[in-house]
């Protein structure tokens, strides 16, 4: 719970930084009368919602266990992501339509230098309060956080593009300029929103998180036991900050269950000295058979029916099959 109170925090500052952010931009555009400014300040009205929407996400996630949802209510994160996503999408689509429409129409751009300082101000927060937010999403797998810590980025991005944009405007006096670079950055505002969308409806359809399975594996790896015989049926999902593990532990048959359920809290302490309280890992262990002999580098197993010949490295690909590993001839 520590984590979720910590990701409502952050949530809560970068709604409070948004607000802030979107009002200073629309000050630049009433100062400059920018079509590229204005891009700028709707794409921050969706900083506001998405963080509001953000914000509610993860106070729903927050909430304890209850009957009608035994594990938590995380799953808010990914359909928060998904409306920030479309909201993101929608104002890009907007932006190209309001600013495709002025591309060829003269409008009088009036103090710049203002606006230029104004939005770059407003960049330099963006990228801190994003790094940030992307940071600790990462840390505490939340899925909102790192969708708006990425949507903050972005709006840095599009901003320093704006930024040189308007520079050249300045200098050049070329009026259709200020649409041309509103167009622009509206088609990477399209772009990240797609993406975010896309990352919300793997984790809805519990994808596999190749990357995460990735360092799990290579954490084993380096600290295996060696009474685990095997590991395989390696599943993770994701519910908001926490992640839900499942696997199947082969040990040495003639273990007892407090012997075995050892070599489980061993495993399960691996686990969280990576990832913390948020994780959950439910292991159910195998008794080895008699093909498990050859990948079993046991060396004072006393019931061994073959001499051990390799142990099987663990891969990505191979601890989530079904079926126990065992030396192929």
């Amino acid at each position: 719970m520590d984590t979720a109170r910590q990701n409502f925090k952050v949530q809560r500052l970068i709604a409070g930084i948004s607000i802030v952010l979107f009002l200073i931009k629309i000050t630049a555009w009433y100062l400059t009368n920018s079509v590229a400014i204005l891009t700028d300040a709707l794409e921050s009205i969706v900083n506001v919602v998405a963080g509001l929407i953000g914000l509610y996400s993860l106070h729903i996630s927050a909430k304890p266990r209850d009957i009608d949802h035994p594990y938590g209510h995380g799953k808010a994160e990914f359909i928060s992501a998904a409306v920030e996503g479309t909201c993101i999408a929608l104002a890009g689509v907007f932006i190209v339509y309001e600013a495709g429409r002025n591309l060829f129409v003269v409008h009088e751009v009036k103090k710049l230098d203002y606006g230029i300082l104004l939005v770059g101000v407003t960049a330099i927060v963006n990228y801190i309060a994003g790094l940030v937010c992307v940071r600790i999403g990462r840390k505490n797998n939340s899925l909102a956080l790192v969708s708006s810590g990425k949507h903050l980025q972005t709006d840095t991005y599009t901003t320093g593009g704006i930024i040189i944009g308007l520079i050249l405007l300045y200098f050049t006096k070329i009026g259709w300029v200020d649409s041309a670079v509103a167009i622009l950055f509206a088609l990477f505002i399209i772009y990240t929103g797609v993406r975010i969308i896309r990352s919300s409806v793997a984790g809805i359809m519990d994808e596999a998180d190749d990357e995460l399975l990735k360092n799990l594996v290579n954490t084993l790896n380096k600290q295996r036991r060696i009474n685990w015989v095997d590991l395989h049926n390696v599943r993770i999902i994701k519910y908001g900050a926490i992640l839900h593990l499942d696997c199947h532990l082969t040990v040495p048959w003639y273990f007892n269950v407090h012997e075995a359920h050892h070599e489980i809290d061993e495993l399960s302490a691996l686990v969280k000295k990576d990832y913390g309280e948020s994780v959950e890992l439910f292991v159910h262990s195998d008794g080895c058979l008699e093909f498990s002999c050859p990948i079993c580098h046991k060396g004072d197993c006393p019931v061994r029916k073959h001499p051990y010949q390799r142990t099987v490295e663990w891969t990505v690909d191979n601890i989530r099959i079904n079926n126990k590993h065992h030396v192929k001839t």
